[in-house]
């Protein structure tokens, strides 16, 4: 039986990350939203594209949970984006509330899958999620630092002048302002940047990262990234089918590492067929740890305030 991998959300994110996993041949692919006729005609018009980008995965668009049993892997994607006149802590409650709805029926149709969340904010509803679900934590994982790493590749390799698959990159810390990008576990060809570049100009690509985001809803003025993200994503899956054990930056349940515990912060990790396999601990300053610390802190309160308005569990 072929692997099968859903997606919880039809918009620009998911649907793109739906056509990314049918042309890695990752799986069958499920593409589910509450809008009828969305995924189903999204993922039709996927399909018809099989034999020009030579795929044989089957996407399929639905409605109903209940065609996202048997899934391997599933990635929720689900959510709104902040309206004029909402405020941070209504989005905050919002997304909440729809990401808990998704989780019990994916705990229920689809229980023995690995969630990985890419709804934003990204570590508070991993974290709600892991909550929700039940699951161990080696089967909830956040997509952040895979996309704040990348953005932050890009930016080294549009200032150095060399390409992007040379620059390995390093942010820790949760998906936000509060993001720790690493110099000094960053390198270009295995050549350190502090090498290669001024402080400040490494300072100025750090705060580049963090603003990643925002610099293209800015730009896009209607919508938020989605290519970036849905690619991250599908790096994700693919290091997981494939068992790639593969080393990179997501958020997870922390049990003491970095000092940490019992919150969802981004660190790097290794990627395997049963999820999360190891949680790698880098050797941090004390600048690197305190604010990796201070993220942690942003997160744990979020959470707490999503548990504390008694709406959502």
């Amino acid at each position: 039986m072929r692997t099968k991998v859903s997606v919880v959300g039809a918009g620009f994110v998911g649907s793109t990350l739906a056509q990314r996993l049918a042309e890695r041949e990752l799986g069958d692919v499920v593409l589910i939203d509450i809008i009828e006729g969305i995924p189903q005609g999204k993922s039709l018009d996927m399909y018809e594209s099989a034999g020009l980008e030579d795929f044989s995965s089957m996407v399929t668009g639905t409605n109903s949970y209940e065609d996202i049993k048997g899934s391997d892997i599933v990635v929720i994607t689900a959510g709104l984006a902040r309206k004029p006149g909402m405020t941070r802590e209504d989005l905050l409650l919002k997304n909440a509330q729809i990401i808990s709805q998704i989780t019990k029926e994916i705990k229920d149709k689809a229980p023995e899958a690995i969630l990985i969340v890419v709804t934003n904010p990204l570590d508070i509803m991993t974290q709600l999620v892991h909550k929700i679900s039940g699951f161990p934590s080696n089967r909830v994982i956040g997509m952040a630092g895979v996309l704040d790493s990348s953005r932050m590749r890009s930016f080294i390799a549009m200032e150095l002048d060399v390409a992007p698959s040379d620059v390995q990159a390093m942010v820790m810390g949760g998906h936000g302002d509060s993001m720790v990008p690493l110099p000094r576990y960053t390198t270009v060809a295995g050549i350190p940047i502090t090498e290669l570049l001024p402080a400040e100009k490494i300072e100025q690509i750090n705060q580049r990262t963090r603003d990643g985001g925002a610099e293209i809803v800015k730009l896009l003025k209607t919508g938020s990234a989605y290519y970036a993200p849905s690619s991250s994503a599908a790096e994700m899956v693919e290091a997981i089918l494939k068992d790639k054990r593969r080393i990179m930056p997501c958020s997870v349940l922390l049990s003491g590492q970095y000092g940490l515990k019992d919150v969802f912060v981004g660190v790097p990790v290794k990627l395997g067929r049963e999820g999360l396999i190891d949680i790698i601990e880098l050797k941090l300053n004390n600048d690197e740890l305190n604010s990796l610390h201070d993220s942690a802190k942003i997160v744990r309160e979020n959470f707490n305030y999503i548990i504390g308005s008694g709406s959502i569990i």
